[in-house]
C-alpha cells in the first residue's frame, strides 16, 4: 500500500509533487512574460541537502520573478522554528517547498508571492513531529475590486473541499501575518496563510497543500494579463516603488521563512531573491486625498470581508 494511502507522512511524494510544481509555475510564468527566460542555479548545502533558483531579469513584464525550490536538512532546529514548539528544541530536521516572488515593471499588476512547505522534526532518527505551511498572497498598488474578488474566489475555491470554514480560518490567518505592526497596515489585498498543519492527517493535509499550489497560477496570471498593458507613467512608477519599499521592511524584519533560511545557513541569494530589483523609500509620504493611492490606503490595506463587500 502507497505511502498516500495508509495515511503514513512521506517526504518522498511531497518532493516529487513540489518539483512537478515548480516546473510548471516556471513554465506558466515564461509563458506569460514572453520576453525572457528563468536562470537556473542549482546549489548545495553545506549541512546537508540543497535546491534550485530560478531566476528571470528584465522581462516584457516581470522586472524579476524568483521561484525556488528547496529540500534541506540540518542536525538542529533553528529558533525560529522552535518558537512556537519549544519541546522541539534540540531536534534535527527536513524541510522542502516551493516559494516563489513576482515582482511586474507594470503598476498596474501586482505583486504577489505564494509558498508550500513541507517539514519534519527528527530524534533518534525518528520523526517526531510534521507539518505542512505555506498560502499565496496579493499586494496591488493600484487594485481593481474584480482582480481582488477573483483572487479570493480563488482561494475560497482552493479551500472549500476540505470544509466550509477553511477559506475564513486560513483568510484571516493571512490578514494577520502579512501585517506590518509598525506601520498599522496589511502588506496587501491578502490570500491563504496556513501553518503547522498536521490536525488532518498527512494524506488530507497534503492534498490541501496541493491544492494551494495548483490554484495559485489560476488565481494570479489572468490578472496579469488583463492589467499588463495598461498605460502607466512616472507617479504611477514611483509610487510603486514607494510602496515596494513596505514588502522589503516585511521580509527582513517578520517573515519565518527569510528568518529560517538565514538562521541554517541557507543560500542568501536564494532567500532574499525575494526582494524587489528597485526599490525608493521617502520620508512621512501621505497620498493626496481623493487620489487613487489614497484609495489603496483607505480601501485595501486593512482586513475585509472581500468576498461579500467587492459583490455588493
Amino acid at each position: 500500500m502507497s505511502a498516500m494511502n495508509s495515511d503514513t507522512p512521506s517526504t518522498a511524494v511531497v518532493i516529487a509533487y513540489l518539483r512537478d510544481l515548480h516546473d510548471r509555475i516556471t513554465s506558466a510564468v515564461e509563458a506569460a512574460d514572453g520576453g525572457a527566460r528563468f536562470r537556473r542555479d542549482t546549489w548545495q548545502r553545506p549541512e546537508g541537502g540543497g535546491g534550485e533558483s530560478r531566476v528571470l531579469r528584465e522581462g516584457a513584464v516581470f522586472e524579476q520573478a524568483g521561484i525556488n525550490f528547496s529540500h534541506v536538512t540540518g542536525g538542529k532546529l533553528p529558533a525560529s522554528a522552535t518558537a512556537q514548539r519549544p519541546d522541539l528544541a534540540g531536534a534535527s530536521f527536513e524541510a522542502t517547498g516551493v516559494s516563489l516572488v513576482l515582482h511586474p515593471r507594470n503598476p498596474y499588476v501586482p505583486t504577489s508571492h505564494a509558498n508550500v512547505r513541507y517539514f519534519v522534526a527528527i530524534r533518534d532518527g525518528q520523526p517526531a513531529a510534521w507539518w505542512f505551511g505555506g498560502g499565496f498572497d496579493l499586494t496591488p498598488y493600484y487594485p481593481f475590486d474584480e482582480d481582488v474578488l477573483h483572487w479570493h474566489r480563488s482561494a475560497k475555491a482552493a479551500c472549500d473541499p476540505f470544509g466550509p470554514d477553511v477559506y475564513a480560518r486560513f483568510k484571516d490567518w493571512c490578514d494577520r501575518y502579512f501585517y506590518l505592526k509598525h506601520r498599522g497596515e496589511t502588506r496587501g489585498a491578502g490570500g491563504l496563510f496556513f501553518d503547522d498543519l498536521n490536525e488532518w492527517g498527512f494524506e488530507k493535509s497534503f492534498a490541501f497543500l496541493r491544492n494551494v499550489g495548483d490554484y495559485y497560477v489560476p488565481a494570479y496570471l489572468p490578472i496579469v494579463e488583463k492589467r499588463k498593458v495598461t498605460p502607466y507613467g512616472e507617479r504611477e512608477r514611483s509610487f510603486q516603488l514607494y510602496r515596494r519599499g513596505r514588502y522589503v521592511e516585511f521580509n527582513l524584519v517578520y517573515d519565518r521563512g527569510t528568518i529560517f533560511g538565514l538562521q541554517t545557513g541557507g543560500r542568501v541569494e536564494s532567500i532574499l531573491m525575494s526582494l524587489p530589483p528597485l526599490v525608493r523609500w521617502e520620508y512621512d509620504y501621505r497620498p493626496a486625498p481623493g487620489s487613487p493611492e489614497e484609495r489603496l490606503y483607505r480601501d485595501f490595506l486593512r482586513p475585509r470581508d472581500w468576498l461579500t463587500d467587492l459583490t455588493g
